[in-house]
């Protein structure tokens, strides 16, 4: 019996360093697999259809909604973006963990249609650190921190729906501690329980025929 994988959704704040934590873990794990999403805007240069994103025109992407193709999906700056089914579960059919690194909100809408994901939640060490890693990319008006930062507390408060919480102070350390979760997740005897149904069975069956 081929075990099947797992999905694994990653999310938390922005800011918090997912997207650095997500490339550490792939790296050092070379077959998890990043879940590609599908998007309408269009590719950049180099990038290619089916690696780093599936392209589809606005028709196709709500040909998708319709068809309920997707696990969740968002618009952003006018163009929309999604998470497809099929991808995920062609891929973890195949044996291999998926990952999914996504936002609050797109998590809970993965969570409510895959119920046996593993949903891990990555946190800052304080909303102080978070702060001053959000001032650091240099990137964001005054306006815009305290926008990043209101919303951080408000998805904060979105962790007791996560199986998980892993705190993002050292990169190598958050992604030992995922490595670990996920080892955990595949040992779960409900996971197990059908590699081992057949020989269970058998045991039953001997002391059966032997009374």
């Amino acid at each position: 019996m081929l075990d099947e994988g797992l999905l694994i959704v990653l999310s938390g704040p922005s800011g918090v360093g997912k997207g650095t934590v997500c490339a550490a873990l792939r790296a050092a794990t070379p077959q998890l697999v990043y879940s590609i999403s599908a998007t309408t805007r269009a590719p950049r240069s180099g990038e290619k259809d089916g690696v780093n994103y599936f392209f589809k025109t606005k028709e196709q992407f709500n040909d998708m909604i319709k068809r309920d193709e997707l696990l969740e999906w968002a618009e952003y700056v006018g163009n929309f973006y999604g998470t497809p089914k099929s991808f995920v579960e062609q891929t973890i059919k195949s044996g291999k963990d998926v990952i999914l690194e996504i936002d609050v909100q797109g998590a809970m809408k993965v969570k409510e249609k895959w119920p046996s994901c593993v949903c891990i939640f990555l946190a800052p060490p304080s909303l102080q650190e978070l702060r001053q890693r959000i001032i650091g990319r240099g990137t964001e008006s005054d306006a815009a921190i305290r926008h990043r930062m209101a919303t951080a507390a408000e998805e904060l408060q979105w962790m007791k729906q996560y199986d998980y919480v892993v705190i993002n102070d050292q990169i190598a350390l958050a992604c030992q501690k995922i490595q670990a979760i996920v080892l955990a997740e595949h040992c779960k005897k409900e996971r197990m329980f059908g590699k081992f149904a057949g020989l269970l069975h058998e045991v039953t069956r001997q002391k059966e025929t032997s009374k």
